[in-house]
């Protein structure tokens, strides 16, 4: 390589490409043989900059080895290393990710070849065949995370999915139950075999998977409380199965209103009077809205549920999440303390609640005013 300083210690081309990146080139030994490498910057100073890491790297036997692995190759063993540090419903949404939108654009393409523009264009047909925004940056964010990782192994001489921008992220309509409907969705769930699910999900605001994921172990109706400790989360392809809460947060103690905790009195007494009726035991540790085979109920079974009750009810069609949303919603809007939604929902942070629930702020604002009034008797 002394030999061939020239070539060897590499230089910035001396103009930008059409793409607007400036370009660095310089060249290593392979396998005996010499090939050439580049490396991008947004400007040319950073082109240099990161020449000179390269050459660096190169010097102490550290460049990216991938050799010809194709990038597809290389985020299925990616996957398969990540499974067990995260969610089940996390690997899931990867695996989903991959098989059908990473893989099928980057299959010919070897991992070290991978370009901005390449990440650039896919991201542009999503949207063009209808993929949400959202969408596109989920799958900026786990090539990101792939790529990150290959360049901590040395496989990449940069994660190209840095220059990449996904579209903004847009918040989307909050849908929410008013006071009167929710009333209105109870009064329809009098009688119904989830009806104290459905009380639950509009007061306690936990989420579908803590909802059927509850067993009755972990709830104390003389002391009208309920502890959150699993969720019930369905694999690609595979049998709904209990998994960790969302969070660290997420694992939490709720406190009931009394309407749950007769709704749940009388779930009880009528599941034991079932079990009893069929000559089977009642399995005092098993879930608490179970079908007739102990198994939890799945949840788009649930979901079906909902939307027909909403339908009865009068109500105009919404996701299952809604509840939650709801119990929020009238709980901030009436005064309760951010702090307290927050732990009640399990939300990480309050600054989270407050920023997913910035639509019932100004209700907030006109309370404290009245509240301001009244005490200083204006």
């Amino acid at each position: 390589m002394s030999k061939r300083s020239a070539n060897g210690e590499g230089g910035v081309r001396s103009k930008p490409r059409a793409d607007g990146r400036w370009e660095a080139r310089y060249h290593v030994e392979v396998d005996g043989a010499l090939k050439r490498r580049s490396v991008f910057g947004r400007t040319k100073a950073e082109a240099a900059q990161k020449l000179r890491a390269a050459l660096s790297a190169r010097d102490a036997g550290t460049l990216p080895a991938a050799g010809k692995q194709s990038a597809a190759q290389y985020l299925e063993t990616w996957l398969a290393g990540v499974q067990p540090n995260v969610r089940p419903r996390t690997f899931r949404s990867y695996s989903q990710i991959v098989r059908d939108h990473l893989v099928p654009a980057l299959r010919s393409t070897p991992l070290t070849k991978v370009a901005p523009q390449q990440l650039q264009r896919l991201y542009a047909q999503l949207q063009e065949h209808g993929r949400s925004p959202k969408t596109v940056r989920n799958v900026h964010g786990v090539v990101h995370q792939a790529l990150a990782q290959a360049h901590s192994w040395h496989l990449v001489a940069a994660n190209v999915a840095d220059l990449v921008k996904p579209p903004p992220q847009r918040r989307p309509e909050m849908k929410a139950l008013t006071a009167e409907q929710a009333r209105q969705v109870l009064e329809a769930a009098r009688g119904d075999d989830l009806e104290a699910l459905w009380i639950l999900a509009l007061t306690a605001g936990l989420r579908q998977g803590e909802l059927l994921a509850l067993k009755w172990p972990d709830v104390d109706l003389d002391r009208g409380s309920l502890r959150v400790v699993a969720s019930l989360v369905r694999i690609l392809g595979k049998e709904s199965v209990l998994a960790e809460p969302k969070s660290r947060r997420s694992r939490r103690q709720v406190e009931l209103s009394a309407s749950a905790v007769d709704a749940l009195r009388r779930h009880k007494a009528k599941a034991i009077a079932s079990a009893l009726e069929a000559g089977r035991p009642y399995d005092k540790q098993g879930f608490v809205f179970a079908r007739i085979d102990g198994r939890p109920r799945a949840g788009t079974a649930t979901w079906k549920h909902w939307r027909r009750l909403l339908k009865l009810a009068g109500v105009p069609a919404m996701p299952f999440h809604s509840a939650r949303h709801s119990a929020a919603s009238l709980l901030l809007s009436r005064g309760v303390h951010p702090k307290i939604v927050s732990e009640m929902l399990g939300h990480s942070t309050v600054a989270i609640t407050l920023d997913v629930y910035s639509h019932v702020t100004p209700a907030m604002h006109r309370e404290a005013a009245r509240v301001m009034d009244e005490l200083l008797g204006q």
